[in-house]
């Protein structure tokens, strides 16, 4: 899928950004979207700059991104989450992957980022799917890739990246995205409703990298040589 493009909501952020990094260095087109196209503009300038004038990355209001790829990521703050969504509902086609990468954590409500919030929905992924328009597949990832291993292309990133979906065919559309990053394996997460625990996962991860002033990932042992990405 190197060269496909991809869409990033909320890319001027920091998770955002690390993404399309990495995605734009294997070889992506990469779409970065912000609620001010003027800022996505400038952080695809930053993209560039760090990979040179052959990276195709752009900048574009969260709508146009989400109307210029098959593949629409969502990176913002849960906060955000509903907003952006009811912001780019119209724009997204019948037939496109959203990969929800929200976690609910307390900063939403000024509490502590080392906790995980209750949602109604279940998960904020779950949220995500109840908001996305029909024909729309929603699958989970990249919950606990740190975005600080993301910016630093000098190192592999080293984690296991859990995709949860009720589609396996909308699973499997995410899994290049994950073996496009270096030191990344794609782990089939199951049903939607697991990003419940993932999400809390990042909070966990969050809280130790924290104590041990780490970017640490997760990895799962014991389920073989498995399907790792370049260098992993």
């Amino acid at each position: 899928m190197s060269g496909e493009r991809v869409s990033i909501i909320g890319g001027a952020g920091a998770q955002g950004g690390g993404l399309a990094l990495r995605w734009a260095a294997a070889g992506y087109e990469v779409v970065l979207g912000s609620r001010d196209a003027a800022r996505a503009r400038a952080a695809a300038d930053r993209v560039r700059a760090a990979l040179g004038g052959a990276a195709r990355v752009s900048g574009a209001s969260n709508p146009e991104a989400a109307a210029a790829a098959p593949v629409v990521v969502l990176t913002v703050p849960f906060a955000a989450q509903v907003s952006a969504l009811r912001q780019v509902r119209a724009a997204l086609a019948a037939g496109s992957l959203l990969v929800d990468v929200t976690v609910p954590l307390e900063p939403a409500v000024g509490g502590r980022p080392g906790r995980v919030l209750g949602v109604w929905a279940g998960s904020a992924a779950e949220q995500c799917e109840e908001l996305a328009p029909e024909g729309v597949a929603v699958v989970s990832a990249f919950h606990n890739v740190a975005a600080a291993r993301l910016a630093d292309l000098g190192r592999q990133v080293e984690c296991d990246v859990l995709v949860c979906g009720d589609s396996r065919e909308a699973k499997e559309r995410a899994r290049p995205l994950v073996e496009a990053i270096p030191g990344c394996r794609f782990v089939d997460g199951g049903a939607l409703s697991n990003s419940r625990t993932v999400e809390s996962l990042t909070a966990l991860l969050i809280d130790i990298n924290t104590r041990y002033r780490a970017h640490a990932g997760i990895r799962l042992a014991g389920l073989g040589a498995g399907r790792f990405g370049a260098g992993g």
